[in-house]
């Protein structure tokens, strides 16, 4: 709809400087010569807004301008509610900022709109942490947490195995991973990843630094992420699988090696694939193929089908 758009274009450049008509084509999906007749009809309705000419020339709101247009609809208010995480708030040591920011916003809702915080929060739950565990929040944390706010450096102590090792960082941002916070930092000019939980000392320096503005974290923990995983991958098993273990093995093991295997496997008669799966290492594969029972015969390497054939006579005679 036309006037949801133009509302949408006056909030836009009342909440920046300046924009050019590819970025607000871009932001509103129109084209530029409609981001030009929008700017027009706005115009025309009294409302500021100012086109600089040339090629660093954008569109602007004149005298400082403000909308009043900046009410919450109900889907909006259950949204914005829906945006904390309680725990991980109260870890990094702001549940009292945040619950200031909740009240702020309940205290100009609607009052058509004030049950909006309860009925999102009866209505979903977001559960980080895995099944079975119980995480325990980082000492330091908090301190870390602020100076990723402040864009502080910090000096830090870190376990690395059985030493531990001091380092000068710029911390970036903080990931939390199915309940375990890890931190993104730069270290000289690499950029790296380190569990908060193997932190031993911090100490802010005091010193700000200045962002990289082409640091993008959400991408940058994906791709360290995937990094990761393929990492541990330090070996191999090659299996024949029945069409019903090759339906199963991605949900036993790492799903991508195990997508990426069955894929570039080969297929006989029967319907049966034989793989090369690539595994963390003969212990882990050992535990996982075994949940296959006879869907999954082992053909390489001979020690681990030796021991595959040792637990399906152990399981024989059990069962007999």
């Amino acid at each position: 709809m036309r006037a949801a758009r133009l509302i949408k274009m006056v909030l836009l450049l009342q909440s920046r400087t300046s924009m050019t008509a590819a970025e607000l084509a871009e932001e509103l999906e129109v084209s530029e010569r409609t981001v030009t007749r929008d700017a027009l009809a706005l115009s025309e309705a009294g409302v500021p807004v100012y086109a600089d000419r040339g090629r660093a020339g954008g569109y602007r709101l004149i005298g400082g301008y403000r909308t009043r247009l900046t009410g919450l609809a109900r889907g909006e208010a259950e949204a914005l509610f829906l945006s904390g995480l309680p725990g991980a708030l109260r870890e990094m040591g702001l549940e009292d900022a945040a619950s200031a920011a909740r009240l702020k916003v309940s205290a100009a809702l609607l009052p058509s709109l004030r049950d909006a915080p309860d009925s999102a929060a009866q209505r979903f739950l977001l559960d980080a942490p895995g099944w079975y565990q119980e995480p325990a929040t980082p000492e330091w944390l908090p301190p870390v947490a602020e100076a990723v706010w402040d864009d502080r450096t910090i000096s830090a102590r870190y376990r690395r195995g059985d030493r531990e090792v001091e380092r000068e960082l710029s911390p970036y941002g903080l990931v939390l991973k199915a309940g375990v916070w890890y931190l993104c930092a730069r270290s000289g000019t690499a950029f790296r990843t380190y569990r908060m939980d193997r932190f031993t000392a911090v100490v802010r320096t005091g010193e700000r630094f200045e962002r990289d503005e082409g640091f993008d974290l959400p991408a940058f923990w994906t791709e360290r992420a995937a990094e990761f995983a393929r990492s541990i991958l330090r070996a191999e098993v090659v299996l024949r699988l029945s069409p019903a273990g090759a339906r199963r093995l991605p949900y036993v093991t790492d799903r991508a090696a195990a997508e990426e295997a069955l894929a570039a496997g080969s297929t006989d008669a029967e319907g049966r694939v034989t793989a090369t799966l690539p595994v963390e290492n003969e212990e882990v594969a050992f535990s996982q193929l075994l949940s296959l029972g006879p869907d999954a015969e082992i053909l390489g390497p001979d020690s681990l089908r030796s021991r595959l054939a040792e637990a399906s006579r152990a399981l024989a005679a059990l069962y007999r």
